[in-house]
């Protein structure tokens, strides 16, 4: 059952905060609204594009819910571009958004990906596999240490370490009272940190593409290579997890109230519901190792082959789980198909985030944000500073927009010719860049990697991000003074 607030004594606070976001809310609702009949000049909404991005994070952080909070920023958005055309706009966006083939195919590929995670939950696989590693775990810190390395490991896509590792690794992790946040945040720091480190990961054949229609320095994945050394935002995300792991980095801020919570032997957040693709040990006999390690290196193997498409990765993965549950009648074959259902039914809430924060991108576009922006730094950009003011202003854009790969498509024909004019050394810049993407993938509260990490580990993606918000910001502290430095010298 659901423990969410039924009553004036349930969670006062968490009343006070929803209104405080729907106050909140109501207020910039009428600003934009008489901001679109008479404020805005034209197309040039300047530095009011900002305004929705800053309704979403204000009702995110006050109400802690998601969803409402990126369609409150649309709803803000399309007020500003015209108040009295906001049902026909909303409508085509949402038409083209859901008709977009990026969505199609992560709407599949999470759908799919969840129908997998719970048929090797019932079937007994994961704790098959839980067993094995668990002979080699004795401590919390070398069960977190077992889930970092594990991340360096399945390095192919940031969905695969964001779904896979944390569905596999948290019944360990339950086993010594480690929050599932703190779980969702050394997943999330292996996805899209570690992936753009490796050449032939999805980021990287992205990128490299990228770099190639740009027609700079020839071959587009020579440049992303050269550039990995560079991409100092990675490899300081990455290697603060140990030292979180190890307790060299104490719990921080949202963490340290989590963590004490799991203390108390409540590893899993109150009001969340986790039984669809929740562990139960029946005390069954267990099935053999290979029915867990089967899929998951079918999943690896096929991604690669198949020109890293994870979509087709884990279509033969599913396929080889079927075989294997029919050949050892498992389950039956009503028992395997209602699985999967439910499965494929545990992934509606992010994949309603993911298509939220689509639609905000869309409003986003329509008010020239990243335009305004860029043109806005442009200013501030010599050879020295060109680096950071690339890596904080795309990471920003990245934050807030959601958008950890469009976005670049469009930055990249305006920043590398600039960086090409200023005799800039290129490969910190495109480091510096696809940094700022790794970042907007780790820290964004809505985007795709935060939710799958959250919703894999078993807590709301809006507790994932505020708990490992502070670690996300001192690795983009630390990167953005290793990128000025570098860029002077």
């Amino acid at each position: 059952m659901s423990h969410s607030p039924s009553g004036p004594t349930a969670h006062p606070q968490s009343f006070g905060s929803a209104t405080k976001g729907c106050l909140l809310f109501l207020g910039v609702v009428l600003i934009a609204s008489l901001g679109g009949f008479a404020l805005f000049d034209g197309d040039d909404y300047g530095i009011y594009s900002l305004l929705p991005t800053a309704v979403v994070l204000g009702m995110a952080i006050l109400t802690r819910r998601t969803i409402e909070s990126l369609l409150a920023g649309a709803l803000v958005g399309l007020l500003m571009v015209d108040p009295t055309s906001v049902v026909s706009q909303g409508s085509d966006i949402l038409l083209g958004v859901l008709g977009n083939d990026t969505v199609t195919w992560i709407i599949l590929v999470c759908g799919l990906f969840g129908s997998l995670i719970a048929l090797l939950v019932k079937t007994g696989g994961v704790l098959t596999f839980g067993d094995a590693v668990t002979k080699h775990i004795h401590s919390r810190r070398q069960s977190l240490l077992a889930t970092w390395l594990l991340g360096l490991v399945i390095f192919v896509d940031d969905y695969l370490n964001a779904l896979a590792i944390s569905a596999s690794m948290k019944k360990i992790t339950d086993r010594f009272n480690i929050s599932r946040e703190k779980l969702a945040y050394v997943v999330d720091s292996t996805a899209a940190p570690i992936c753009i480190l490796v050449p032939f990961s999805t980021w990287a054949v992205f990128f490299a593409g990228l770099l190639e229609e740009n027609d700079i320095a020839g071959n587009g994945m020579n440049l992303y290579i050269e550039a990995i050394p560079f991409m100092f935002y990675a490899w300081v995300a990455a290697a603060l997890v140990p030292l979180v792991a190890l307790g060299w980095i104490p719990n921080l801020g949202p963490m340290k109230a989590a963590e004490a919570r799991a203390a108390a032997g409540q590893p899993i957040p109150s009001g969340v519901d986790d039984s669809a693709l929740e562990v139960a040990d029946d005390g069954r006999k267990r099935p053999h190792l290979l029915n867990f390690l089967l899929p998951i290196v079918t999943l690896i193997f096929f991604t690669w082959y198949y020109d890293i498409d994870i979509l087709r990765g884990v279509i033969v993965a599913l396929a080889v789980t079927l075989v294997l549950i029919a050949s050892q009648r498992l389950l039956s074959f009503h028992d395997t198909f209602d699985t999967a259902l439910e499965g494929f039914k545990s992934m509606i809430m992010p994949l309603g985030t993911l298509v939220a924060g689509f639609a905000l991108k869309e409003v986003n576009d329509a008010l020239g944000l990243t335009d305004y922006v860029i043109s806005t730094v442009q200013p501030l950009m010599t050879p020295g500073m060109l680096p950071t003011v690339v890596f904080i202003t795309m990471a920003f854009l990245a934050f807030a927009t959601a958008s950890f790969w469009g976005l670049f498509a469009v930055a990249m024909p305006i920043v590398l010719p600039l960086a090409a004019s200023l005799d800039a050394h290129m490969p910190l810049v495109v480091g510096a860049l696809i940094s700022a993407s790794a970042f907007g993938s780790h820290a964004c509260f809505y985007g795709d990697s935060t939710v799958l990490s959250a919703q894999g580990a078993g807590c709301t993606p809006m507790a994932h991000a505020l708990t490992q918000l502070p670690y996300v910001l001192i690795a983009a502290a630390i990167a953005a003074a290793i990128f000025l430095i570098a860029g002077h010298l």
